[in-house]
């Protein structure tokens, strides 16, 4: 019967105290670099967006955009609420062209702006994720109903689109209440209601 001496146990305690020492470094290592790295992205990613919606520059800008269902070309009716520093505009569209319609076009200060892009931080507009590809397409997205495109730009680059729809199936991007979003923009126009009443858009804004 073989006998182990203290000689003998203590290299193979070692050896597995070594083992098991390398093998949590290992796991640890791995965690690092596949799961740290893309959290840090995604963080880096919502805090770029947030900042670049609560800039106040000259050349920054919100945009909102809603078109209707998927109809006819002489039937199909949309419209875009563009906010920068020193503008507001309005402008509703018939046909898949862009016909105008109507257009108002105001003028807007800093800390008019101001005000309304922190009201849409409150309201969550840049904590969606944007997506990629195919799946960030909006055409022939929810062919019955009203989609919503929100857009924060800096000069004529989209910093994050984001968009959701009316249609249980297709939610899109957006991580926050449309209605509340999408009165916000309206109500930066005194007249907004008539003007895209014409348009036939004005039931669910």
């Amino acid at each position: 019967m073989a006998r182990f001496t203290p000689s003998r146990i203590i290299p193979i305690a070692l050896v597995l105290v070594i083992v098991v020492v390398a093998i949590a470094a290992l796991v640890s290592l791995t965690r690092a670099v596949f799961f740290s790295g893309s959290s840090t992205t995604q963080t880096t990613s919502v805090d770029t967006s947030r900042s670049a919606l609560l800039s106040t520059t000259v050349d920054r800008a919100v945009r909102l955009t809603v078109r209707g269902p998927i109809v006819a070309d002489e039937l199909f009716r949309s419209y875009q609420i563009t906010i920068t520093p020193s503008s507001r505009t309005l402008t509703t569209y018939t046909g898949y062209l862009d016909t105008k319609v109507d257009q108002i076009a105001l003028g807007n200060n800093i800390p008019s702006y101001e005000q309304f892009v922190y009201a849409l931080d409150k309201a969550n507009l840049a904590k969606g994720t944007e997506l990629s590809g195919d799946k960030n397409d909006t055409r022939g997205v929810c062919a019955t109903g009203r989609v919503y495109q929100f857009e924060i730009l800096n000069g004529t680059t989209s910093v994050k689109n984001l968009w959701t729809s009316t249609c249980s199936g297709s939610t899109g991007s957006l991580d926050a209440t449309v209605s509340q979003l999408t009165n916000l923009f309206v109500s930066q126009f005194p007249t907004s209601s008539s003007v895209i009443r014409k348009v036939n858009l004005s039931s669910n804004l």
